[in-house]
């Protein structure tokens, strides 16, 4: 599901914008910025201070989530079913994935959240429909930002 495109956006953008339902039904978009790939369908993100976000996955655990590179102006929209994985309930390889990218933020996640996905897309920019390139964009959007 995720190809080898997608799993090198993520890594290099680990922050992703996920979406959730509250209990009144409202949708609910919040950042969370400790993502790693577990495998090439599954995806978690260590919980650091979520709580709204963790108690809407207890009641829905429906998710999607998109990754977004700002220059490249490409990014990855995954959809899947979470899971809540305490500390205690965290196998070797989840605390592997972690520690490998996460390791001086490890000690204040208080659990995982887990995605298994279900669907992985990537999106371009409607600027690759009129020719852009993505070296074209990467340094238009560099230069954007060194301007700030």
């Amino acid at each position: 599901m995720l190809n080898t495109e997608m799993k090198q956006l993520i890594g290099n953008h680990t922050a992703g914008m996920v979406a959730t339902v509250n209990e009144d039904g409202s949708p609910s978009v919040s950042p969370k910025a400790t993502f790693v790939v577990l495998d090439d369908s599954t995806l978690a993100f260590g919980n650091i201070r979520s709580p709204g976000t963790l108690a809407n996955l207890r009641r829905r655990p429906a998710v999607e989530v998109c990754f977004i590179d700002v220059l490249t102006r490409k990014a990855v929209r995954a959809t899947g079913k979470a899971k809540i994985v305490s500390r205690s309930e965290a196998d070797d390889g989840l605390l592997t994935a972690f520690n490998a990218v996460w390791a001086d933020y490890l000690g204040q996640m208080s659990a995982f959240v887990r995605i298994d996905l279900t669907a992985a897309e990537m999106i371009l920019s409607p600027a690759y429909d009129v020719g852009h390139s993505e070296e074209d964009l990467r340094r238009s959007n560099l230069e954007k930002l060194n301007a700030l």
